[in-house]
């Protein structure tokens, strides 16, 4: 009997116990809260002319580089500069043993005064004779011989004359001077040495203000501006009159901005390059042939382009992307396709238009669908 009431007892338990637990399994879960919005920056996007800079390694050249050679073959009596100074135009650089030069002029003097002093009997000979022509007192062949010998000697005081001017030539080129004014290299020969005519190198001056710097552009860079020219994303200026800035080695900017003014009419076919040339002034001479800087080329820009921060552009699968905000004011997904880099920003040539709103900051926070609270480029909150 007792033990009946027990089983009895604990089957009430067992039913109340199942009941329990199914009443608990029809009940529906707790609601998930629902996640806080975002605090983020935006930036509204508008089209622009957008500056489009162009970045190469240049290597900096002398813009006229002067072989000093000598015109006369002598002796070298005296080397008249410091190696690697800074020479002007006309200063004296070499000078040669002119005593020879000077003894030769001497015999020209001599020579045209001879040849003056012959066409001065012929010339007396013609005023002579044509009177006593004029009288039938002399036959014209005597007149004419005269004459001929009149311009004989005529012909010769020319010549005389031209070698003197030839002998002062060859004696003012015993005094080497320098064509240009620039720095002066090394010499290559000393007091005492015999030097050829046109054959033996002196010395070298480089013209360092203004100073060129070359720089190599390669065809898919050229291929890619003429196809966007072309199409109208690209603009040059006028007369393709670039700027170009340099940036030295230690990454300042050198302060005087130079100009392109030459390039290559063809391919490099080793490289597939072509070459270009700026032209800077450099008057402090901070430009040395032989130095790499960075140039960059201004002057083209992007009509009507669109740009945003780099840190808005995020990368994935798909693509580039940014995120926008939609009408509910929720973080919206979009891809996009990005061109250069303008400074800090990236121009994008495709996937946003005026007036999209793009998160910039606070964008590793959000996904699509995120609730925002927004605050304008300024900090500036706006109502969600």
């Amino acid at each position: 009997m007792l033990l009946a009431v027990i089983f009895r007892h604990l089957g009430i338990t067992a039913a109340l116990l199942l009941c329990i637990l199914l009443a608990a399994c029809e009940k529906s879960p707790p609601p998930a809260p629902s996640s806080p919005p975002v605090a983020v920056k935006t930036l509204q996007v508008e089209s622009k002319n957008i500056p489009l800079t162009y970045e190469y390694v240049g290597v900096v050249q002398s813009s006229h580089e002067v072989e000093i050679r000598s015109r006369v073959s002598g002796y070298i009596t005296k080397v008249a500069f410091v190696e690697g100074s800074y020479v002007d135009k006309d200063d004296l650089l070499f000078q040669i043993d002119p005593s020879s030069f000077i003894i030769a002029l001497d015999k020209a003097k001599a020579n045209l005064a001879r040849e003056e002093a012959i066409l001065w009997d012929a010339s007396r000979s013609v005023d002579r004779l044509r009177p006593l022509y004029e009288q039938k007192a002399a036959s014209r062949r005597d007149l004419d011989n005269a004459i001929s010998n009149q311009l004989s000697s005529m012909a010769s005081v020319q010549a005389a004359q031209t070698q003197v001017a030839d002998a002062y030539l060859n004696l003012s080129y015993t005094s080497i001077l320098s064509p240009v004014s620039g720095l002066i290299g090394v010499s290559n020969f000393r007091e005492g040495a015999l030097i050829s005519k046109s054959q033996d190198l002196l010395a070298i001056v480089s013209v360092f203000n203004p100073i060129w710097i070359n720089f190599y552009v390669s065809e898919r860079d050229i291929l890619e501006a003429e196809k966007q020219l072309a199409d109208g994303t690209l603009v040059f200026p006028k007369d393709n009159d670039f700027e170009t800035e340099i940036i030295l080695a230690d990454q300042t900017v050198y302060p005087r901005k130079g100009k392109v003014n030459f390039a290559a009419p063809s391919y490099d076919q080793k490289t597939g390059t072509i070459q270009f040339r700026s032209i800077v002034p450099n008057p402090s001479l901070t430009l040395r042939p032989g130095q790499f800087v960075r140039i960059k080329i201004i002057g083209a820009y992007r009509p009507n382009a669109i740009e945003v921060p780099q840190k808005a552009v995020l990368q994935s699968e798909e693509g580039l992307y940014v995120f926008l905000v939609n009408e509910k004011n929720e973080a919206e997904k979009q891809l996009v396709k990005g061109g250069r880099w303008n400074d800090e920003n990236w121009v994008i040539s495709k996937g946003l238009k005026s007036g999209d709103q793009v998160i910039v900051d606070g964008v590793n926070k959000v996904k699509t669908g995120s609730k925002l609270i927004i605050q304008s480029e300024t900090g500036q909150n706006k109502k969600p």
